[in-house]
């Protein structure tokens, strides 16, 4: 018998719900101001219904010494439990433009350890492989 040690409520309460991660074929960049604030060849893409997709890059890949961790926190049904990082550089600061989901549910187990950016808040450039 399979049973998950941190199951999701959302997906309990919604089994249908389509929430879908694989790896993207490219490199994703990520800067804010005049620095590159991640940068990978192995980023997940996520795609949720009524959402567009996001890139969730592995931490490894983050440049984590143009980052600072808020206070800010969100709670997803789905995901879990998510804090937030701001971005400074080159004397710029913009609040909460990276989030990650440290400890998420079973369901989404493949983000962990990985930040998502606001293409809002920073440029979110992917370049896919040919």
């Amino acid at each position: 018998m399979n049973i998950a040690a941190n199951p999701s409520p959302g997906f309990q309460r919604n089994p249908a719900r389509e929430i879908s991660v694989e790896r993207f074929s490219g490199v994703v960049t990520v800067r804010h101001a005049d620095a590159i604030v991640a940068s990978t060849d192995r980023a997940l893409m996520m795609r949720e219904e009524n959402y567009p997709a996001v890139f969730y890059i592995p931490f490894e890949d983050i440049y984590f010494e143009f980052l600072k961790r808020t206070d800010a926190s969100t709670h997803c049904p789905y995901k879990g439990d998510a804090s937030y990082w701001s971005a400074s550089a080159s004397g710029e600061g913009e609040a909460n433009v990276m989030w990650a989901y440290e400890n998420p549910y079973d369901e989404m187990a493949l983000i962990k350890d990985h930040g998502a950016f606001y293409p809002d808040k920073v440029q979110v450039e992917a370049v896919p492989t040919a």
